[in-house]
């Protein structure tokens, strides 16, 4: 197998095929150049930041989740939960983007306007495969909107939906740091998972925190062996109890979300009954700091990591480099 700017290198073999999930994480090694700050200021920065990261860092999910040039993939998804499936699949179609090349604007600017997808065929790149997919399927088949999601791969449709749930996951563990609850620490009514046997957290292993268990719990955490959640909503999920909880529900209400539209009636393959995810990342970050041998001047960090599966470099990234 050849892939540019790829390198494959066997690791050892297995009797079992390898199925999605399977994995126990990433490992990273990122340079970050064109830094301005002389070496001294550089690596006193980052080494203050890898200790703060090493306490845990917030599991937020990645920009990419939802898109970088057009975020709108969990836009797309809950318009899908509140089952108008035209506005979902025009928001898609047709919503443009400042960032986007103005060609690619202009075409979704006029069948956002229009909603005429067969004259918009003709302006739409070959690339857009799925929105022209999308449009060959409505000019057959007009005010088939749920059809014209079904063009597409299941992969793809889910996604729409595990955007969402991350969007508001994101804005309830936001919040939660808001309040000044902490992300390593539990409290009465907080749902914790636990590690499993290589050490990472394991949502399918859960427990409500109590008064009575309050104490045992938080020893864990300071151990490394039990983690706090919050919610990916879903039509049949706990949500927590006590201040957690109120944050979690308080975030359902003023979103005006009813966790039953994860049914998808109208596409029942989507449906999600919702689980919870560790709100803490793992990370024991090591780096190296040197000068830029591309940018004459300038400084280079090397940072190297694992995280936990799905989990995002591009949330740890932002600590460093405060973008």
């Amino acid at each position: 197998m050849r892939l540019k700017d790829v390198d494959l290198k066997v690791v050892g073999r297995s009797n079992n095929k390898i199925s999605l999930g399977d994995l126990w994480g990433n490992r990273f090694r990122i340079t970050i150049r064109d830094i301005e700050l002389p070496l001294d200021e550089t690596t006193a920065r980052v080494k203050a930041i890898s200790q703060e990261l090493e306490k845990g860092a917030p599991n937020f999910f990645g920009v990419q989740r939802f898109g970088e040039t057009r975020p709108l993939t969990h836009v797309v998804g809950e318009a899908i939960v509140r089952g108008d499936l035209k506005e979902a699949a025009l928001t898609y179609i047709a919503k443009s983007f400042p960032d986007e090349p103005d060609e690619i604007r202009k075409a979704r600017q006029y069948v956002w306007d229009t909603g005429d997808f067969k004259e918009g065929l003709k302006t739409y790149p070959v690339r857009l495969q799925f929105e022209r997919a999308m449009m060959n399927h409505l000019v057959a088949h007009p005010d088939d909107y749920i059809g014209a999601f079904r063009v597409l791969s299941p992969n793809l449709q889910r996604m729409f939906l595990h955007a969402y749930q991350s969007y508001i996951f994101n804005i309830i563990l936001s919040r939660r740091i808001a309040s000044g609850l902490s992300i390593n620490e539990a409290y009465d009514g907080d749902i914790v998972c636990f590690k499993n046997e290589v050490g990472l957290p394991d949502t399918s292993r859960l427990q409500r925190v109590t008064l009575d268990n309050l104490d045992g719990i938080n020893n864990l955490i300071r151990r490394g062996r039990a983690f706090a959640t919050a919610p990916l909503v879903g039509y049949d999920m706990d949500f927590a109890q006590g201040a957690p909880g109120d944050i979690e529900r308080g975030v359902v209400q003023e979103l005006k979300i009813d966790p039953e539209g994860f049914k998808v009636p109208a596409m029942p393959e989507l449906s999600s009954r919702g689980r919870r995810r560790e709100i803490v990342l793992l990370i024991r970050p090591e780096f190296s700091v040197e000068e830029d041998e591309i940018n004459a001047g300038k400084t280079k960090v090397t940072l190297e990591f694992s995280l936990q599966k799905g989990s995002y470099a591009t949330i740890v990234l932002r600590e460093y480099m405060k973008k």
